[in-house]
């Protein structure tokens, strides 16, 4: 198939009921991303995957996983906001804001405020996501995808897997191919 990776990747940990997934749980095509809100990369490919389930949510099951890098100082803050917001069950209206306003945030020395309007925004309880937000579990849940990323061999963002096994995508038409074939069987 092409779009595999020559240096392919094996995904560690399968997909469960407690990954963020959209599109149909069912589907035989199942992608994962490793990505980063703060990652330049990942805001270019977040339309591409947009597209994808508009035109295929029927045909793919997409999951996406917290793979903050160490070099970018607000992704940390950024992941935790998303996970404070799935805690109350607002993770893709978050993820969404999120990278829409990437060029907006990614840059300040101070995050905290622009990520509280966001959740006041996708009409979070902002006591409750104050708490959540420097809980445990939400640190927990960053550190968690950040292991598996790193059990699998991610070491950059975004990182794709279809259905076990990395692909590097090129463009949104050899994407929506990779899909339509794993959807098939083939």
């Amino acid at each position: 198939m092409s779009g595999r990776n020559p240096n392919e990747l094996t995904l560690t940990e399968s997909v469960s009921a407690s990954d963020h997934a959209k599109g149909t749980a069912s589907a035989k095509a199942v992608l994962v991303e490793y990505g980063d809100y703060q990652c330049p990369a990942c805001y270019q490919y977040e339309p591409l995957i947009k597209k994808l389930l508009s035109e295929s949510e029927d045909k793919v099951n997409f999951v996406f996983r917290n793979f903050p890098l160490p070099q970018h100082g607000n992704s940390n803050p950024a992941h935790y906001t998303a996970e404070a917001a799935a805690l109350q069950g607002k993770f893709w209206e978050m993820h969404d804001i999120i990278y829409e306003n990437q060029l907006v945030w990614s840059a300040l020395a101070d995050v905290e405020s622009i990520f509280l309007g966001y959740a006041q925004t996708v009409g979070l309880d902002i006591a409750q996501y104050q708490r959540d937000i420097a809980s445990k579990q939400v640190s927990d849940r960053v550190a968690k995808d950040l292991a598996s990323g790193r059990a699998s061999g991610v070491n950059s963002t975004p990182t794709f897997f279809l259905n076990g096994k990395s692909i590097t995508v090129t463009s949104y038409e050899q994407l929506k191919q990779l899909i339509e074939s794993a959807a098939a069987g083939s």
